[in-house]
């Protein structure tokens, strides 16, 4: 399926902003670590400032404000809202590491420990885990706006509202499960990725299921 001029206007626009927007995240990191691991960086983690984590948890929430409202604007139903917000999440996430690399040439593998997030606990875990993620979010919000422009609206059942639940419940759990690490200073315990794997299929069936569903077949 082709997509039409204006898809195709929006998909470009939500890019470049998230692209952008990535950079000016990443850059951001760039002056933390210079502060806080001027000799790169590495666990156990440093503690922050009290001044500088509300800042950062500050910064955090209106990252998620302006995605959410890049969402808003380029989509024109709800669920087509949020498929525009999974693609500029997961392109901002990936471009966010794109950055770093080419700043600090950092990561040096995908295998190398970051702090995600830090609401409402500290999230921390492998490089890789977010990457998937965000490459399954960008497939699944792609694939809702070209089922939503060809046929219609887009509506999920109970059972993939239940499975995307669980599995959004597993992958945080295997990123806040080490207190230790993110909140006392220690090195974190080996990442569980079967905890990942789970997440991630759990996302996948439940948006095949999605697209199966007849709700999402029929017409806006």
């Amino acid at each position: 399926m082709i997509l039409s001029s204006q898809t195709g206007r929006k998909f470009l626009w939500v890019a470049l902003f998230s692209v952008a927007f990535a950079l000016v995240e990443s850059s951001v990191v760039v002056y933390l670590r210079s502060l806080y691991y001027p000799h790169g960086f590495e666990f156990p983690l440093k503690l922050i400032s009290p001044q500088h984590l509300v800042v950062e948890l500050s910064r955090e929430a209106a990252t998620i404000v302006m995605l959410v409202a890049v969402g808003a604007l380029a989509g024109a139903r709800v669920w087509e809202k949020f498929a525009y917000f999974l693609v500029a999440f997961g392109v901002w996430d990936i471009f966010y590491y794109v950055w770093l690399k080419a700043f600090l040439d950092w990561p040096a593998s995908l295998g190398d420990w970051d702090i995600l997030f830090l609401i409402p606990l500290p999230w921390i875990g492998p490089v890789v885990a977010p990457v998937l993620i965000s490459l399954l979010m960008i497939v699944c919000g792609s694939l809702m706006v070209l089922r939503m422009e060809k046929s219609g609206s887009f509506h999920p059942g109970w059972l993939p509202w239940s499975l995307s639940t669980l599995g959004t419940i597993i992958v945080l759990y295997s990123f806040m499960a080490d207190t230790q690490a993110t909140l006392y200073g220690q090195e974190p315990t080996p990442y569980q990725y079967s905890f990942l794997l789970m997440c991630l299929l759990l996302y996948a069936i439940s948006f095949a299921l999605s697209f199966r569903s007849p709700t999402s077949r029929v017409k806006a």
